[in-house]
């Protein structure tokens, strides 16, 4: 009876492990706003002519192409030129553009690498007021940055991703601005800015949508007749899902979607292969999310329906124009689905692919970016 019963020993005991691996995935991806790292060390700061340069380790990150910011302990910042200097075996150098006021780095100093290139709005050269949206979580903060038409019906709800802060959003808003857009930068329940709901846990955008879609109302109340969502990342998630509603069929005019997360099973096997685990482990956290009781057992308020969030499914709702733009190195949200969603609908999808990871493509190339979403929201007007 040995070999049995230490068949059922290892087979109970693999369940275990998968059970346990699928928790950790599971509470990793819902988890509270985490801690950024600072993972990236300051070997020099040196005076080139007129210019300051920084030099750092040579990784697939810092030799990037485009124009991306250091961000330091105690909310410093540093934005970076695209320019790339060779400092020999595994070290390069970029120039410094601008920083952080009263800010000088120094060497030995430890940074994260971002392509936030804006902190604030006047960073991003937006005048900006605060406003708190009403929510049935809480009052939500957001950003209200008028456009050259303070009274304009057209407005744009900016969305900031998972894990990632409404400043983010910053470089979109510019281009809105500058077209006389009047702008909400938003935040939602359980994102680190927003107001904090049960266990702090994020639903994936299964009921951040509500927040976001009392900024419609705020929208609406106050003058707006036309409204593009521009959505990053898990906000594209929640700009679909706004756009998908009925009652606002004649309201929301556009989708703009920057590294859309447009399937989360995908999404979810393609950052565990990013974290060098097998892709199929993502399928382990799946009853974690999709498991009333389970779902409850990690802290989420209930099951995450990720057949609901599921657009390439849901590909013949979608029911008005929408432009994405995705990374062809994006290896957190695969650019693959959003291609499959273009090939889907080509009557309302535009794609366009940059050489960028995600969240990125404005950095890669920013006059490119700026003038795609330009030409876009012009035809929406």
């Amino acid at each position: 009876m040995r070999g049995p019963i230490a068949l059922w020993g290892v087979m109970a005991a693999t369940a275990s492990l998968s059970l346990g691996l699928g928790l950790v995935i599971a509470r990793r991806l819902t988890g509270p706003s985490r801690t950024r790292r600072f993972d990236l060390s300051i070997r020099a700061v040196e005076q080139d002519g007129d210019r300051q340069v920084i030099v750092l380790d040579r990784t697939h990150q810092t030799e990037s192409p485009g124009e991306f910011t250091l961000l330091f302990q105690g909310g410093h910042w540093v934005q970076l030129s695209a320019e790339v200097l060779d400092r020999g075996s595994g070290r390069l150098a970029r120039a410094v553009t601008a920083t952080a006021p009263g800010f000088t780095p120094s060497a030995d100093e430890r940074a994260s690498w971002s392509g936030i290139y804006f902190m604030t709005p006047v960073d991003a050269g937006l005048s900006a007021y605060d406003i708190a949206i009403p929510t049935r979580s809480g009052p939500a903060p957001a950003w209200r940055i008028d456009g050259s038409d303070s009274q304009s019906t057209r407005w744009a709800i900016h969305i900031h991703g998972l894990g990632s802060p409404r400043a983010g959003t910053l470089r979109g808003v510019q281009v809105t601005t500058e077209l006389g857009y009047t702008s909400l930068v938003v935040s939602y329940r359980n994102d680190g800015e927003g107001p904090r709901r049960g266990s702090g846990r994020s639903t994936l955008g299964a009921t951040e949508v509500d927040d976001v879609d009392a900024a419609i109302q705020y929208a609406i109340d106050h003058g707006a007749r036309r409204v593009v969502l521009f959505g990053w990342s898990m906000g594209a998630q929640v700009a679909l899902q706004l756009a998908a509603r009925p009652h606002y069929r004649r309201l929301i005019s556009g989708l703009l979607l920057e590294s859309p997360v447009l399937d989360w099973i995908a999404t979810i096997k393609a950052n565990c292969a990013r974290a060098r685990l097998p892709a199929a482990a993502g399928l382990l956290a799946l009853p974690w999310l999709i498991s009333p009781l389970l779902a409850r057992a990690i802290g989420l308020p209930g099951a995450i329906p990720l057949g609901d969030l599921d657009w390439i499914t849901r590909a013949q709702e979608l029911a008005v124009p929408t432009l994405i733009l995705h990374g062809a190195d994006d290896d957190s949200a695969p650019p693959a689905v959003s291609r499959k969603l273009a090939a889907l609908r080509p009557d309302l999808v535009q794609l366009e692919i940059f050489d960028a990871d995600h969240t990125m493509t404005w950095n890669s190339d920013r006059e490119r970016w700026r003038s795609t979403v330009a030409a876009w929201l012009s035809n929406r007007s």
